[in-house]
């Protein structure tokens, strides 16, 4: 059964740190682009980070460059997503998803939640002082 898993979610003061963390089972994800999506309370869910199928290539929203990191361990077949200096803003529930495609590019447009065909079901960030 294919399926994305993500973990590492909780709740966090303000400046703090989280890694979230998307593992595949039933297939090889190293082989495609994989992103981190976000949906916050009332608000449509948007793509925050996507890296290319090489991990070469990655795009980062611009609410959360210098802070989030993207990265992808191959042996592991696991996505991170490295999350620094959090804001009440960045609460969310966080989704792991892939388009699917083994292409080594990555652009905005690439990072969309019109392109993913695989989800996983999402991690809570909640920010609280």
């Amino acid at each position: 059964q294919v399926q994305l898993v993500e973990s590492g979610g909780g709740l966090v003061q303000p400046g703090g740190s989280l890694r979230l963390s998307c593992t595949a089972s039933g297939f090889n994800l190293n082989y495609y682009r994989v992103g981190w999506f976000r949906q916050a309370p009332g608000k449509e869910r948007e793509g925050v980070s996507c890296i290319s199928s090489s991990g070469g290539n990655t795009y980062y929203q611009e609410s959360v460059k210098g802070r989030f990191t993207i990265s992808r361990d191959g042996a592991k077949n696991t996505v991170y997503l490295q999350m620094n200096s959090l804001k009440p803003e960045d609460t969310a529930v966080y989704y792991c998803a892939t388009d699917r495609s083994m292409l080594d590019s990555m652009t905005s447009s690439a990072c969309s939640v019109g392109r993913m065909n695989t989800w996983g079901k999402g991690t809570l960030v909640t920010l609280s002082s």
